[in-house]
């Protein structure tokens, strides 16, 4: 396997002139984008520094709790995000999205570890931070399109939803299509994304082991393992998400709460 040609601090210089040359173009389109990509640019390096240094210390040491708390402070950031961008700041909102990623990316993660990777260790660090970084991500964009879309349609038809009521449905029948909306289209970017991955484009995961010198087939076994996982966890997380926030929209007396 060929070394990974090593990038020097020159080479993340002339990495740091490609953001340049983007505020430029705002700067000649008059986009007004110069300070939002300036900030992400020093937001991303120090972002990417300390975990960089954190997770060196982390494999260093190779301790289940310290893996499993950096998880945990990912996860907790990650539902945060997600929680403000519901647009309507619903009753626990942040527990329902924090257990349903949780949940989702756990079992997947477990099922992949102790069936499929087999690691001599179950808390690995090499395998469980990727993989479970990789799924909290995507569980986060799910649980948000899934999240947004049910609340537009529940705000958007009450009178619907209490004539259902009125006609002697639950209110997990009244909501069920609206349910079902939010999930099929929390989930057709990444069924797109199998249907298209290898064809249209080479995938994150798959280009980051090809730098690596990684052979072609082993890199692409690993990409189908985590589309695969991705499809299940965001699945998954959107079920959850939406069963709990419907939740939220009725009182004790079943009446739908606007």
């Amino acid at each position: 396997m060929p070394d990974l040609i090593k990038l020097e601090f020159v080479d993340l210089v002339l990495a740091v002139a490609l953001m340049a040359i983007a505020i430029g173009l705002s700067a000649w389109e008059k986009l007004g984008l110069e300070l939002n990509l300036a900030l992400a640019t020093g937001r991303t390096i120090l972002q990417l520094i300390v975990l960089g240094y954190v997770l060196e210390f982390i494999f260093a040491i190779n301790n289940v709790w310290a893996v499993l708390g950096i998880l945990t402070i990912i996860l907790t950031i990650t539902a945060i995000v997600a929680r403000n961008r519901i647009s309507q700041k619903i009753p626990l909102v942040l527990p329902i999205v924090w257990v349903a990623i949780f949940v989702s990316t756990s079992l997947t993660v477990l099922y992949t570890n102790l069936l499929i990777i087999q690691p001599d260790r179950w808390y690995e660090p090499r395998y469980l931070i990727p993989l479970a970084g990789i799924l909290i991500g995507n569980a986060m964009n799910a649980a948000v399109v899934a999240g947004e879309r049910l609340v537009s349609n529940i705000n958007q038809f009450p009178t619907e939803i209490e004539t259902h009521l009125s006609l002697g449905a639950t209110p997990q029948q009244a909501v069920n299509q609206y349910r079902k909306d939010a999930i099929k289209a929390a989930f057709l970017p990444t069924l797109n994304q199998m249907m298209l991955i290898g064809m249209v484009t080479i995938p994150t995961f798959t280009s980051g082991q090809l730098l690596a010198g990684v052979p072609a087939l082993e890199a692409v076994s690993y990409e189908v393992l985590i589309i695969f996982m991705v499809a299940v966890a965001n699945l998954l997380t959107t079920i959850l998400v939406t069963r709990g926030l419907c939740r939220q929209f009725f009182n004790d007396a079943m009446q739908l709460v606007r």
